[in-house]
């Protein structure tokens, strides 16, 4: 059995990467080397994130609000109006909002098909223990 996080890590962090990485090179015009340095990450995993080789396990820009911090983000490294700890705090709340719309319960099940995603509350609630200050 995974536990939330770990599936986190394993498909949503690639996930918003992802979106984030496309939306620098497309929207923003920005060299993968230029995306990789911000992201903290090497052109080469910006190469397989923009061709959607990696971070596609999960679609998360299901929702508007998701999109919307996950545009803002982009927007942000694109004008230097974000430290990486800043980054760090907003991946977290990406990650936050996918896990409380139920995004991610479908690859918990696979994890563990016990999981009744129907009844399962942990991801739903507002006591997330990664999420305390």
């Amino acid at each position: 059995m995974l536990m939330p996080c770990e599936v986190a890590v394993k498909s949503v962090v690639p996930s918003i990467r992802a979106f984030v990485a496309i939306e620098l090179t497309q929207s923003y015009n920005m060299k993968q080397n230029d995306v990789a340095e911000l992201l903290g990450i090497t052109q080469t995993a910006v190469c397989k994130y923009t061709r959607q080789v990696r971070g596609a396990v999960l679609k998360i820009d299901q929702t508007r609000e998701i999109q919307s911090m996950m545009k803002k983000i982009a927007s942000q490294l694109a004008n230097g109006e974000i430290t990486r700890q800043d980054l760090v705090v907003k991946f977290c709340e990406v990650c936050k909002t996918v896990r409380k719309n139920g995004i991610m319960c479908q690859l918990c099940k696979r994890s563990d098909p016990k999981i009744n995603v129907k009844t399962c509350l942990i991801c739903k609630t507002d006591d997330m223990t990664c999420m305390r200050k």
